[in-house]
């Protein structure tokens, strides 16, 4: 059984820079137990959501590495343990989505450089979002992509996403970009009441974070900032531009929930309609938004659904 509140003792904890200096917290796990078998299937780099830490994560990661995986996550640069990017240490904020395409970009070459292949990304929420641009925008050349709820579309909105963008540019210039954009809590950083009915029907699993939150204080992140919002809506709409999502050669599984209240599983089931070799698995009232964190029934279906996809569309080299 994995202990998902324990750092793996096969595991690394380390710091990347980038090229301006930013440091990047990021998890490896280099070979170990099974040096026979491990990094033998290739290797994974994991990218988390919005206001996301690579601690959540903790099972899905070892378990890709127990097998034969080489895996690396890391935050984003502004997000957990890698800093703030706005005005305080609870608001999540940053100037242009670009910045996060650049930094991964930088990292992948780095970390692809390092580790045999095949090379698997693999993002959750706005970290899939980021994936898909920056595989579009050829700044980055998996083998395969996983998307897991990829942000591709704010849940509910309204209007059609060019007005909601609109609305949203005219809040960010109404005051501080990096001034929070909805309420969070009473107190900064305390999870809202009902959070957990958002994101997974698996209470021990939810109460993963809360245990990595109290245990690593600097990972609590609460609301986006206003800027956050008008960025990523600009960012979404250049992804669904004319002919990018067609130009994208590379294998990518979508996976998505109709019972998500975050993102919009239309918006992933049109994504994955224009990508040439996109699949999609689709889940309904059983699965919530952090579906690698689910109950064990969809959870399994989800490990064995990417399983299946990288053994068929990114097969053991050698």
């Amino acid at each position: 059984m994995i202990d998902r509140r324990t750092i793996p003792a096969d595991a690394t904890e380390s710091l990347w820079t980038t090229s301006d200096g930013h440091p990047i917290r990021r998890i490896d796990w280099p070979g170990a137990p099974n040096e026979k078998t491990q990094g033998k299937r290739g290797s994974i780099l994991f990218m988390p959501g919005r206001g996301d830490a690579y601690e959540k994560y903790l099972e899905a990661l070892q378990q890709w590495h127990l097998a034969g995986w080489k895996v690396t996550a890391a935050d984003w640069r502004g997000q957990a343990g890698s800093g703030r990017l706005g005005d305080d240490p609870v608001t999540g904020h940053v100037s242009d989505f670009s910045v996060w395409v650049n930094d991964l970009s930088a990292f992948w070459a780095d970390w692809k450089a390092k580790t045999p292949g095949p090379h698997i990304l693999v993002g959750h929420s706005m970290g899939g979002q980021i994936i898909l641009r920056a595989v579009a925008e050829k700044r980055v050349d998996p083998d395969a992509v996983v998307l897991s709820a990829p942000m591709l579309g704010f849940y509910g909105s309204p209007l059609p996403t060019s007005i909601m963008h609109l609305a949203a540019k005219l809040m960010k210039a109404l005051g501080s970009p990096t001034r929070p954009a909805w309420k969070w809590s009473e107190k900064p950083g305390e999870m809202p009441i009902g959070r957990i009915d958002l994101l997974t029907h698996d209470k021990d699993r939810y109460d993963d974070e809360l245990f990595w939150r109290e245990k690593r204080p600097e990972l609590v992140m609460g609301p986006g900032s206003w800027g956050w919002v008008e960025r990523a809506y600009a960012s979404m709409r250049a992804l669904f531009a004319p002919g990018l999502l067609e130009s994208v050669k590379t294998p990518v599984l979508l996976i998505g929930t109709s019972n998500d209240r975050l993102v919009d599983m239309g918006a992933i089931e049109r994504a994955a309609a224009r990508l040439p070799k996109g699949e999609l698995v689709r889940f309904g009232d059983e699965a919530r938004h952090e579906i690698l964190r689910e109950e064990d029934p969809v959870r399994n279906r989800v490990m064995a659904a990417i399983a299946d996809f990288l053994d068929r569309t990114a097969p053991r080299q050698g």
